[in-house]
């Protein structure tokens, strides 16, 4: 009985996110609820929901080509620094992006970090750009294989 009760809890959970994922990407909820929302697959990906901002004037423009204000979450444990983006959908531009935010953190704070972004929708490109540019995708909802 506990088993079925943990399974029901945990669908309801994927079906609950999945809907989050679908009223962002409609504009219904806001980045910052969507992020809110998203706790919980956070903990889930890194173990933690405690996510800092790095917010960084990028006057050379390293990372859109024109000077801007570079934002990502970041969290640090044990010395390991994790660049991590939160998105109802993610492209290859998204795993390019965080990609060039990693090089300027690595080059503004002399520290190498790891970068994850965790995504509702992800496209199949933007796998097949994380592993060549050593970004970690990893989906809010995994589907399950039918048997």
């Amino acid at each position: 009985m506990v088993k079925a009760t943990n399974n029901v809890e945990e669908e309801l959970g994927k079906l609950r996110r999945t809907l989050l994922i679908i009223a962002h990407g409609l504009g219904v909820i806001s980045d910052a609820e969507f992020r809110e929302a998203m706790k919980e697959a956070i903990k889930k990906v890194l173990g933690t929901t405690k996510v800092e901002w790095w917010v960084y004037r990028d006057d050379v423009g390293f990372v859109y080509g024109y000077p801007s204000v570079v934002e990502v979450g970041i969290v640090v444990r044990d010395k390991e620094h994790v660049l991590v983006e939160v998105k109802s959908r993610v492209s290859k531009g998204d795993v390019a992006e965080l990609y060039r935010i990693m090089k300027l953190y690595e080059r503004v704070k002399g520290v190498k970090p790891k970068a994850v972004i965790i995504g509702g929708l992800i496209d199949p490109e933007a796998y097949e750009a994380a592993a060549k540019l050593n970004v970690e995708v990893k989906p809010v909802v995994r589907e399950k294989k039918p048997p």
